[in-house]
């Protein structure tokens, strides 16, 4: 039933949102006669599911099988058909970026994409994000021109103006492309290269890539469509038409090189001639004249027979010079094929079709002779009376459909331009389309190998890549052999696992093995399983008995597995497809809980199952017994809760959400005067307000915090570790994970060589050699911007020092003392000399040169052992509470954020016996080290000046000039800014890029609704990048002019900073300063007078 891989092509549709993506898909489904041409362009029949079509929007990727009969351009002189018989795989992916898995899965299953662009909004944010990802899965493109009909109608534009708008458009397309390629040649040129074969195979593919993401409509790769009225036409199939019609007696090889271009023809002599878009230059261009200039022909005359019998026009509603004087209108007011103006488009659908039945007449040509197009005026009235159209635009479909199939020009050009699976495997895509190398080469898996890249559906070893799971209702899969419902789960619903068969024929009742994404090879315990394999027919599935390769199906009876992506085979030493990273990153969390506590279990199994259908949902549970459920927006939240409810549970339950949830980072930022170590060191400053208020002042160990320094005690005082933190910026951050000086760092990596004085003469230190001085101190570094440095002093072991006390003890200064550094301690207390000796080398920093002066480890045999003892049990723990510590900071619990800490001194409390044998007082175990060390982490941090981060988001969005002002109100009030504006060439409409806080986004889009009448558009965000919030969460107003500037105490401290923490901290369950009782209140104050 399906053939070879030679005469079957896989493509999905690609766009921005509205731009046109599934009323494109219901022409191409019309022409298979799936559904019917009145409701082609509105039925939107991929769009199955109910929140689809009340939205309007696509939600869930959709796939169908359709058939065509493709005529290839050079058909053959002795007259016999060379047409082929082709089957497409159609996916119908979403355009919102909320739902931008769906397309990353679709991408994966084809080898091509027709890339759908609005002809009046142009190029916009999705497009560039999805021309760069069909770029990366290395598909090949086919430009479809959607919307072209509203240069006509809603811009009012001529034939002439409007194929100037076309032709930027397609030069933006490829100027996108061509910077989008350069940057990929680039990147490419600083790898080095192993030969001159390997250099020339490499511009070979660049120039096979160059021409394939070039798009140029003479070669066939631009279609130039309405899919509202069925029409489309490329260049080529032009060129046949006129050619076929002998309206222009030239070869449509060479007439179509000058039909897209700056270029006129003259009928009187018959030669083609240059034609100037500025002066006074007679005549149209080509494109103008015999593409547009009919349909524009068209468009008027059925607009004017609309007039005529005094009916409002309503295809030129935002036009109305369009509409003529409209005449009286009567009770049985209808277009008649006789009626003034349909003389107009008769005369036009003479020349120029594309049918198929003009530019190559063949008997039984792909079932398009019952849809001849009109010669007379009877023709044209049977025509309009056995659709029944009333209406203009039904007409204009009715008209249009034959004089200009839209599927056919798309499909052809899906065939043409398109590869097969065997080519695509082979050649275009080999690094996307091929197995994970195993563990240890064999022949058999090299066979395997080559079998996949052949594409072999015969004699070969069975291979098919699950990219996806999605929950299909058992009323709409036609298998009468289907297992029933099991008692444990009584859903009405079933998984289904959406394939790619990438060699070898998946057959169904066969069982396979299973192969995860993360399976390396190594184990033998591969599952596996029985299997059910059904073909998509948008929202039904029908069953077959086998799938060879090259064709996409579902596969049924994996969900057992859990696992997202899953690679089939029938032999066992198979490995898993690369595949491809999704790189998504969910922006809308929720706790969800049901009503009633009886419906954990089935909540638990329908999260299970979304998770498994959705890739880019993400479930975790914390350790409070919350269930947290993370979508990539809010529309993505909305329907995750909608499916959760009615279709993972079966309807079964109600479930209650919480507010949204925002993730937020804790760092710190820099005291005014740290860059001068000495000075800063020996200034005394009060401690900050955090210190001292509840609940941050309850931190265990915050007394032995001062100015982000930190004596961190184990518990029984056995041992005691000082650290330093210090902020650490990105740009400081990506220098010590690169190992290199980055240009436009500078700045920052001297505040921090200075902070810490990597050099004890400031005139040489140098941003190199501070990136060299903390490269060498570099302990671990994470993925959060956090670094661990260990101080040379204590690297060199000048810093840890042995205190031999009587009571197994190091020493603890008084807390009035904190400050003093035991200067006026009495000089007999046990650890008080080796504490002064400790401060004492802290004075150094992180110069590394006083250290290498000093030749010796240890001054004395008990520093050495203690030295020993750091080095062999105390540092790998030391590692471990760091990295404790960065997961959850002191202010709300949230992780850490551009931190550096510094390990500077270790005090350990010796004993010795009878020998002279020198061995810690106390046992110091690893897990006493990272508790010691988390704890003194977060009193540092609260010792400093706290900060939050937040992530922003981008959004993008069209604005009308009535709606601008509303629009910057509103960001204005939520913190956002504006970026970029410009116009929209053509239009009144103005493309805005802002960036807002992610905290002050839930809600956007109905507000900006609301406040702007529905002049702006609902905005598109993504998450751009984390920033600082520049406020001290605890600052209050302590001079007389700063309350009168902010208000006394309780107006002043409710800042947005503040008001984050105590959000975050009551959502966890922890203590908020706000509700802290007060426990000794001296007088009630009465807020009301009593009259």
């Amino acid at each position: 039933m399906l053939p070879a891989p030679e005469s079957t092509r896989l493509v999905t549709i690609i766009a921005h949102v509205d731009h046109g993506k599934t009323t494109l898909a219901d022409n191409l489904i019309e022409s298979n006669g799936i559904i019917s041409e009145r409701l082609a362009g509105t039925l939107r029949y991929l769009d199955s599911d109910a929140e689809e079509q009340r939205r309007g929007i696509t939600m869930r990727a959709s796939a169908i099988g359709l058939r065509h009969v493709y005529n290839p351009p050079k058909m053959s002189s002795s007259g016999s058909s060379s047409t082929q018989d082709m089957v497409i795989h159609m996916i119908d992916s979403p355009g919102h970026v909320d739902f931008a898995a769906e397309v990353t899965s679709s991408l994966l299953l084809c080898d091509s994409a027709i890339l759908v662009v609005d002809a009046v909004e142009g190029i916009c944010a999705r497009t560039h994000s999805l021309l760069r990802e069909a770029y990366l899965h290395q598909l090949v493109p086919v430009l479809v021109v959607n919307k072209v009909d509203r240069l006509c109608m809603d811009l009012g534009l001529d034939p002439s103006e409007a194929y100037v708008r076309i032709r930027e458009l397609v030069e933006s397309m490829n100027a996108v492309c061509a910077s989008m390629l350069n940057s990929d040649v680039n990147d490419d040129t600083m790898e080095a290269v192993d030969g001159d074969a390997d250099a020339n195979n490499d511009n070979d593919i660049d120039e096979k890539k160059a021409s394939l993401w070039n798009f140029d409509p003479i070669k066939g790769n631009v279609v130039f469509a309405s899919g509202l009225h069925g029409w489309g036409f490329t260049i080529p199939t032009l060129a046949r038409s006129l050619f076929k019609s002998k309206t222009i007696p030239m070869k449509p090889p060479l007439l179509r090189q000058y039909l897209f271009g700056d270029f006129k023809y003259n009928t009187e002599t018959g030669k083609v001639l240059k034609w100037k878009q500025s002066g006074n230059s007679s005549g149209e261009p080509m494109f103008a004249e015999y593409a547009l200039a009919p349909l524009w022909e068209i468009y008027e005359g059925v607009s004017q027979a609309a007039a005529s019998v005094g009916l409002k026009s309503e295809l030129f509603a935002h036009n109305s010079a369009q509409n003529g004087n409209t005449g009286k209108k009567t009770e049985n007011s209808k277009i008649l094929a006789s009626t003034s103006g349909m003389d107009r488009v008769l005369a036009a659908i003479q020349i120029g079709s594309t049918s198929p039945a003009v530019i190559s007449p063949q008997p039984n040509n792909n079932n398009h002779d019952d849809r001849p197009i009109p010669q007379t005026t009877d023709d044209m009235q049977r025509l309009i009376s056995r659709l029944g159209a009333s209406s203009e635009s039904s007409i204009v479909s009715a008209v249009l459909r034959r004089y200009r199939p839209l599927s056919v020009s798309v499909l052809d050009a899906v065939c043409e331009t398109g590869p097969s699976p065997a080519k695509a495997t082979l050649e275009l895509r080999p690094k996307v389309l091929a197995l994970q190398d195993p563990p240890h080469q064999n022949d058999d898996f090299d066979n395997m190998q080559q079998a996949v890249h052949q594409c072999n559906p015969e004699n070969a070893t069975v291979v098919a890549h699950v990219c996806k799971f999605a929950s299909i209702s058992r009323s709409a899969v036609t298998d009468p052999d289907l297992p029933p419902v099991s008692p444990d789960d009584q859903s009405s619903s079933i998984m289904m696992g959406i394939a790619r068969v990438l060699s070898g024929t998946l057959c169904t009742g066969d069982e396979y093995y299973m192969f995860g994404p993360r399976y390396n090879g190594s184990s033998d315990d591969v599952p596996k399983q029985k299997i059910r394999c059904y073909l998509l027919m948008g929202s039904s599935f029908v069953r077959v008995n086998s799938v060879p390769a090259g064709h996409i199906c579902a596969i049924y009876d994996l969900e057992k597995l859990q696992l997202k992506t899953v690679t089939l085979s029938n032999k066992k030493e198979c490995m898993p497809l690369r595949g491809f990273d999704f790189g998504l990153q969910p922006l809308v969390k929720v706790n969800v809980e049901p009503v009633n506590a009886s419906d954990t279990e089935t909540l638990e199994r329908g999260l299970l199952k979304l998770s498994l259908a959705d890739s880019s949902v993400e479930v975790t549970a914390t350790a409070k017994g919350e269930r947290i459920l993370a979508c990539l927006g809010e529309i993505h939240l909305e329907r995750s809760i909608l499916d959760l409810e009615t279709v993972y549970c079966d309807g079964n339950i109600k479930i209650r959400t919480s507010d949204p949830i925002t993730s937020f980072r804790e760092t710190t930022a820099w005291f005014p005067n740290e860059e001068d170590f000495d000075s800063f060191r020996n200034s005394k400053i009060p401690p900050l307000r955090q210190t001292i208020i509840p609940p941050y002042c309850d931190e265990e160990g915050l007394e032995h915090a001062y100015k982000g320094r930190c004596r961190a005690v184990i518990s029984g005082r056995g041992c005691a570790i000082t650290i330093r933190i210090v902020p650490l910026p990105r740009s400081v951050y990506e220098c010590l994970k690169s190992k290199k000086l980055i240009e436009g760092c500078e700045d920052d990596i001297m505040i921090l060589g200075k902070a810490l004085k990597c050099s004890n003469n400031e005139s040489t230190l140098t941003p190199q050699s501070a990136l060299t001085a903390l490269l060498g101190s570099l302990d671990d570094i994470d993925s959060n911007g956090n670094a661990l440095l260990e101080a040379p002093v204590l690297y060199k072991g000048r810093s840890v020092k042995a205190v031999c006390s009587t009571n197994g003890e190091v020493y603890i200064p008084p807390k009035e003392e904190n400050t003093k550094d035991g200067e006026d301690e009495p000089e007999n207390v046990d650890g008080l000399e080796e504490y002064n000796a400790v401060q004492e080398c802290l004075r150094t920093g992180m110069d590394k040169e006083v250290c290498d002066s000093d030749t010796n480890d240890a001054s004395n045999d008990a520093d050495a052992i203690a030295l020993d003892k750091w080095r062999q049990d105390m540092r790998g723990s030391a590692l471990a509470g760091f990295q404790l510590a960065m997961r959850a900071g002191p202010l709300c619990e949230e992780p850490v954020q551009g931190v550096a800490v510094i390990l500077e001194s270790v005090e350990i409390a010796m004993r010795d016996d009878s020998t002279k044998q020198f061995a810690p007082a106390k046992e110091l175990s690893g897990g006493m080290v990272v508790a010691a060390l988390r704890s003194g982490i977060r009193c540092a941090l609260l010792s400093r000046p706290a900060r939050i981060v937040e992530g922003h988001l981008k959004l993008t969005l069209h604005s009308s000039l009535a709606g601008l002002g509303s629009l910057h109100a509103v960001l204005s009030k939520r913190r956002g800014r504006v970026v970029t504006d410009s116009m929209v060439d053509g239009t009144d409409l103005i493309q805005v890029t802002a960036t807002i806080p992610q905290a002050e986004s839930f809600g956007l889009a109905p507000e900006l609704l609301k406040k702007s009448s529905g002049e702006v558009t609902a905005p598109e965000l993504v998450f751009s990048h984390w920033e600082v919030l520049e406020e001290d969460p605890f600052w209050v107003p302590t001079t007389e002019e700063e309350r009168e500037d902010h208000g006394d105490l309780t107006t002043a401290s409710d800042s947005d900073a503040l008001k984050y923490i105590r959000i975050v901290r009551s959502r966890k369950g922890l203590l908020v300063d706000s509700s802290k009782i007060v426990v000794a209140a001296e007088k009630q104050r009465t807020l009301s007078r009593k009259k």
